[in-house]
């Protein structure tokens, strides 16, 4: 048998004959004697890839998780408020307007924040940003515990909201430039679940603190929120920096090292690297187009327009329809509907942080598998019942036409189901769809007007809260929010359409169609169509 027929055998006429693997390079052939030892170290080859595989992916995770810190202080504070100003008001005797105004002001500050840290970040970089954060963070924490007087008190505030701005900012920036494609989905999740963790961890504080002196109490609870910014702290050490920012700042060397420990395999790690280097590249040649940007969406086409109604509008209706009441003034609802006792009414706000908190992982598991529209439905529809069962509840218990102990059972059951309905939907399909709609020339310019829109709504509702109970009643304020709340169903059905399972071109299709946008949704076939007629 010739060198041609030993080359057909050994490499297979597709009938089913064997072939004959090779030791090494082109035209050499391994002794059959050896098929157990290079098997063996085929095998070792693949245990290695798994196991860098695996610890690269621990990495990153550990990563996503010290980021996603920054968030847990942005749900403490919302959380532990609730409870503190109870106690505040009683210490320092302040009144109702400013109740509202201590409560309101830091999503609006927050906001700021949040304009300033993308600066920042390019600055400075996207782990520092998260240090500068958490320093900031803890000083305006701080000044809050010893505040003597409520100046004080606003001074620490705006700091400390000034801080959470910048960490709510920068952790999904970082995480999304950390994260293989593969998993980036899921981690950029974390900061949604880390918020709703915070705010359980601020309800359990409150009711840990309940029995401590009034003066003592609001201070320890709000000083216990400065742990996590030091665990930031610790974090910045063991974190890496974000490759794109290094690439940015010519430290491709760092930024390579980086991508190493991030990446599957060192063929992975080159090939983002690239990619990084090829959009950086182009980011820095396309920066004269802002301008541009800007003007397309402050004059819209009819499509920008749709998209514009919808990414708003949904951001919006997140927070007029009164999540941020709920949270914040839990303990005031509660205390309306019979509740007494401090600590009672602590505890209760317990259980409505396990709701949002359990409720939250629920939705991240089924919004890829049953759709975005389908989950806004539920939860739409789910809050409106619960807030009109909760208004209900409360003006029968003001006219003593039920039970005390089924007005307290009905408020409480209404409350955590209202967290729950929002976070199996609209709180977290929100953020997915406002990053989902828009262009990609569009896209970061018209989120953070969704963005702007969604601070501003959960500041004045917070803010104006205690003044419309007292024109209206908790239960009046509360139907009128059910109000609200069946709007969005309506505006879900007709603005929103269904973009499960579809690319982002496509999805950009379904709003340049003004019919296909008013039905709300369009079939897969029918946007394939769509695009093969355009």
């Amino acid at each position: 048998m010739g060198s041609m027929d030993l080359e057909e055998v050994g490499n297979g006429n597709g009938n089913g004959l064997p072939r004959l693997p090779r030791l090494g390079g082109k035209g050499k052939y391994r002794r059959m004697d050896a098929g157990v030892n290079e098997e063996e170290a085929e095998g070792e080859v693949l245990a290695m890839g798994r196991s860098r595989r695996s610890e690269s992916r621990r990495y990153v995770f550990a990563c996503a998780v010290f980021a996603s810190l920054n968030n847990v202080l942005l749900g403490y504070d919302v959380g532990v408020m609730s409870g503190c100003i109870l106690f505040i008001q009683k210490d320092l005797h302040i009144t109702e307007v400013q109740q509202e105004v201590l409560i309101g002001c830091l999503s609006i500050i927050s906001l700021f924040g949040s304009l300033v840290g993308g600066r920042t970040s390019d600055a400075i970089g996207r782990k520092w940003t998260m240090g500068l954060a958490a320093i900031v963070f803890q000083i305006g924490a701080t000044i809050m515990a010893f505040a003597p007087s409520f100046l004080v008190l606003m001074i620490g505030r705006l700091l400390a909201g000034v801080g959470i701005g910048f960490g709510v900012m920068i952790a999904p920036v970082y995480i999304v430039e950390i994260s293989p494609a593969v998993a980036r989905g899921s981690l950029t999740s974390f900061p949604e679940i880390f918020i709703n963790i915070g705010i359980l961890l601020g309800y359990i504080s409150n009711y840990a603190f309940s029995g401590l002196s009034e003066h003592i109490s609001w201070r320890v609870m709000i000083g216990v929120g400065i742990l996590p910014s030091v665990f930031i702290g610790f974090a910045l050490f063991v974190i890496p920096e974000s490759p794109r920012w290094l690439v940015m700042q010519k430290r491709v060397n760092e930024a390579r090292s980086v991508l190493m420990k991030v990446s599957d395999s060192d063929g992975d790690a080159e090939q983002r690297l690239a990619e990084i280097e090829k959009a950086a590249s182009v980011t820095g040649a396309e920066g004269h187009k802002e301008k541009a940007v800007w003007r397309e969406l402050l004059r819209p086409s009819p499509a920008v327009r749709r998209m514009l109604i919808t990414g708003f509008g949904i951001q919006c209706f997140q927070q007029v329809t009164g999540i941020d009441a709920t949270v914040y003034y839990s303990p005031t609802i509660f205390r309306n509907a019979g509740i007494k006792s401090d600590n009672k009414l602590l505890a209760a706000t317990v259980a409505v942080g396990f709701a949002k908190t359990v409720f939250i992982l629920v939705a991240i598991f089924l919004i890829d598998r049953v759709g975005r529209k389908p989950l806004l439905y539920v939860s739409t529809i789910g809050m409106t019942m619960c807030l009109f069962g909760l208004s209900l509840a409360l003006s029968l218990l003001r006219h003593d036409l039920v039970s005390a102990k089924v007005g307290i059972g009905v408020a409480i059951l209404a409350v955590c189901g209202n967290v729950a309905f929002f976070s199996v939907g609209m709180g977290p399909v929100c953020w997915v769809l406002s990053s989902e709609i828009f262009p990609l020339r569009l896209r970061a310019q018209a989120s953070a007007l969704g963005a702007v829109g969604n601070r501003v709504s959960s500041g004045l509702v917070a803010m104006s809260f205690l003044s419309m109970c007292r024109i209206l009643s908790v239960a009046g304020t509360f139907f009128i929010f059910s109000l609200v709340s069946a709007v969005s169903v309506v505006f879900v059905y007709k603005y929103v359409p269904e973009t499960k399972g579809k690319t982002l071109e496509q999805i950009e299709v379904l709003f340049q169609n003004g019919i296909e946008w008013e039905r709300g949704e369009v079939e897969l076939g029918d946007v394939e169509h769509l695009v093969q007629r355009n």
